[in-house]
């Protein structure tokens, strides 16, 4: 079957992530944005006179005519509306985390792979401009990696601007590890590659929501990383620290030249959807980053003894 000159995307979910993706679509000559979807009509809106609208999903998915969808809804409601795509034979880029329950994320890849169709997790970080720059620097050093840190330090409640359903632990999946974890172990994947659990440090709030963790990871060649992450941090640091063995540190802050607050995630979405596209063109099984992630979160909780 031959691809379409351009790819018709509908977004599902007008969250305050909708607008990076949308103004990503306005950046890429080949991919379209076709139909959006939202429970809530008023944020149909602005949409009306450029995408067909629609307020439930399947009705997106029946009536859209478009070759691929983004997820954007709450984590909770990850597996069912991914699963339905997916049946429907669409492409799916969803965002992080792909699922809450690491047997719904095994899920999905299984029935991405049954309808032959791309299921690709939206880790904005590894298109982040300094993160980029840092692959490279590593790439080119006269040493190997000894060690790797990555910080994600935030206050959620500022980032979590309307969507109110972050600070709800049983629709986020958990907290800081559920939430800002897939990003941070997606990072260490990207300069490791696979990498295991060797330990983890949680401390809960009065409700019981994960909101500080010290993640300990080792890869397959036995480089170590350790991730920090932070919900209740005054400020935000976002930044990826590497050591070589020769004693050689390099640096990544992302947000850097970002004064803007999220500022970064404009050009970085511009590159989930153009790796996005990449990848259903080329019709590649795109699940396994997602997945990885996915059971990294699951295996933090599990070390840590948390019932979920």
């Amino acid at each position: 079957m031959t691809r379409p000159a351009r790819t018709r995307v509908g977004l599902i979910g007008l969250g305050v992530i909708s607008k990076f993706y949308v103004a990503a679509f306005d950046r890429l000559p080949g991919v379209d944005l076709a139909a959006v979807c939202d429970l809530r009509p008023a944020a149909l809106e602005p949409f009306h006179d450029i995408a067909k609208c629609y307020t439930g999903h399947a009705e997106l998915l029946a009536d859209a005519a478009v070759d691929a969808v983004v997820v954007n809804v709450p984590n909770d409601a990850h597996a069912a509306v991914c699963g339905d795509a997916l049946a429907a034979g669409l492409a799916v880029c969803v965002e992080k985390p792909l699922a809450t329950r690491v047997e719904d994320g095994r899920a999905l890849a299984a029935l991405a792979r049954e309808q032959g169709v791309t299921l690709f997790t939206s880790f904005h970080r590894r298109y982040n401009s300094a993160v980029l720059r840092l692959l490279e620097e590593v790439a080119a050093a006269d040493a190997p990696v000894r060690s790797l840190t990555v910080r994600y330090l935030e206050r959620i409640e500022d980032h979590a601007g309307s969507d109110r359903w972050y600070l709800d632990a049983d629709r986020c999946g958990g907290g800081c590890v559920a939430d800002n974890g897939p990003n941070a172990f997606d990072l260490v994947r990207l300069f490791l590659g696979d990498v295991e659990l060797t330990g983890a440090d949680v401390h809960r709030d009065e409700l019981g929501t994960d909101r500080r963790a010290a993640v300990a990871l080792r890869s397959t060649l036995g480089v170590t990383a350790r991730v920090e992450l932070d919900w209740s941090y005054d400020g935000e640091v976002k930044d990826v620290s590497v050591e070589l063995a020769d004693g050689t540190r390099l640096f990544a802050d992302m947000l850097a030249g970002h004064p803007e607050f999220k500022g970064s995630l404009w050009h970085e979405y511009v590159g989930v959807l153009t790796d996005f596209d990449t990848r259903l063109r080329a019709g590649r099984d795109a699940a396994g980053d997602g997945l990885a992630a996915l059971e990294l979160v699951d295996a933090v909780y599990r070390a840590e003894g948390a019932v979920r």
